[in-house]
């Protein structure tokens, strides 16, 4: 049987207030072509298939029309699992209609370990898989708080928590495999954050993890897996090395620091012969870049980028000696007419100099954007009689973006 294993969508992310469903439903289209071109028989995909717990309308329009057109595709089974990002509430409500498509939904750590067990069947109703799977594990699911309890405890508690449920839930695979006799290959699906598994900043994980709390050994899963199917990391990697365990990543570039990267799903051969795996890669629907240095920089990369004549997407740091309190003024004349847009923009002499009276330790994440705000006015030296009418200007225009963001989620 050929799988394919794919994870972290994050099916209506926005990018600095950019929405991103075209790059969604553009992916969507190709991985539909990819499980047609490659014969896949059965999509795993191994959590966060939403960006957040309440997606907007669009975001399940899009999930929803993907899963009424995986058959058309030659793709008889769909696995999902929750990730921390998604609801398992709502993943979980229409999974009796979707089990009718072959779908099968996993949305939160069940009661009996048999229930996280999916046979695979082939068209001629054979057995030819077995799916261990396995959710996001929850906190709360998997560990008993105690009074007193340290930080360690707790971290030890948690792994032994989530051991403990992938050894259970890998032992009734391996007792359904006894049952139906033959030695039907067995994949584990997970969720989770495995010790010296690689982040970038920007991606929402790294940000999740304090110390170990959370980080798992490979020592957790159970033996009898033949392949290893994990979600949560954005960058595809293997753990620990294995050739049989890896992360699939996610399929387009989530922030700025996943803009290099290589993106891919992962085909998946399970045959007589043994396990062999293909990285395939996934087209880049919309291009990133980061453009960085002082202003002289600053213009050469923009202007190469103008003679492309492509779309991208810029997140601009100005590191110039200068400091230009016209920066965004300048940037947008450079730009004007061309189908760059600008996401992101620091004036980091800027960001110096409002920052030097602070103390040593504070930085921009310990301040509202009123602060920061108050602070840039202070240091452009702004008169306090001028104050008052710019901060209610400013406060209107925050005011204005969240309502807009809010409006496009309906």
């Amino acid at each position: 049987m050929k799988i394919l294993h794919t994870s972290d969508w994050h099916i209506g992310r926005a990018l600095y207030g950019r929405k991103r469903y075209e790059e969604f439903e553009c992916f969507l289209d190709w991985l539909l072509e990819c499980m047609k071109v490659q014969g896949i028989q059965a999509l795993l995909v191994s959590g966060d298939v939403f960006d957040n717990g309440t997606p907007s309308n669009r975001a399940l329009e899009l999930y929803y029309r993907f899963l009424c057109r995986c058959a058309g595709a030659g793709c008889r089974h769909v696995i999902i699992t929750a990730g921390n990002h998604d609801s398992p509430s709502l993943l979980n409500a229409p999974r009796e209609v979707l089990r009718y498509l072959n779908v099968h939904v996993v949305g939160c750590m069940a009661e009996s370990a048999e229930d996280e067990v999916v046979v695979v069947h082939g068209a001629d109703g054979t057995p030819e898989l077995i799916v261990c799977a396995v959710p996001y594990l929850r906190d709360r699911d998997i560990r008993r708080a105690e009074a007193g309890e340290t930080f360690e405890d707790k971290g030890r508690k948690l792994v032994d928590g989530i051991r403990d449920h992938y050894q259970r839930v890998g032992q009734a695979a391996a007792a359904r495999r006894c049952e139906l006799g033959g030695g039907i290959p067995i994949v584990a699906m997970g969720h989770l954050f495995t010790a010296g598994g690689r982040t970038v900043e920007g991606d929402g994980v790294r940000e999740l993890y304090v110390g170990t709390l959370g980080q798992v050994g490979g020592d957790v899963f159970p033996d009898c897996i033949d392949y290893l199917a994990l979600g949560h990391l954005h960058t595809a990697q293997k753990v620990t090395g294995s050739e049989y365990r890896r992360y699939s990543g996610s399929p387009i570039p989530m922030s700025f620091g996943e803009a290099g990267q290589r993106k891919v799903v992962i085909a998946v051969n399970l045959g007589e012969a043994g396990v062999s795996m293909e990285e395939i890669a996934v087209p880049c629907f919309q291009r990133l870049a980061t453009v960085r240095g002082d202003w002289n920089r600053i213009v050469e990369r923009i202007n190469a980028m103008k003679r492309e004549a492509a779309s991208v997407w810029l997140d601009v740091v100005y590191e110039g000696d200068e400091v230009l309190g016209d920066l965004q003024e300048r940037l947008r004349e450079c730009i004007h007419g061309t189908p760059l847009e600008i996401l992101r923009t620091r004036n980091m002499r800027l960001v110096e100099r409002t920052m030097r009276p602070m103390d040593t330790d504070e930085t921009l994440d310990d301040l509202d954007e009123n602060e920061v705000f108050s602070r840039c006015l202070a240091a452009h030296g702004v008169p306090e009689d001028q104050r008052g009418e710019l901060f209610s200007t400013f406060r209107q225009a925050v005011a204005s973006v969240h309502e807009d963001d809010a409006r496009e989620e309906r």
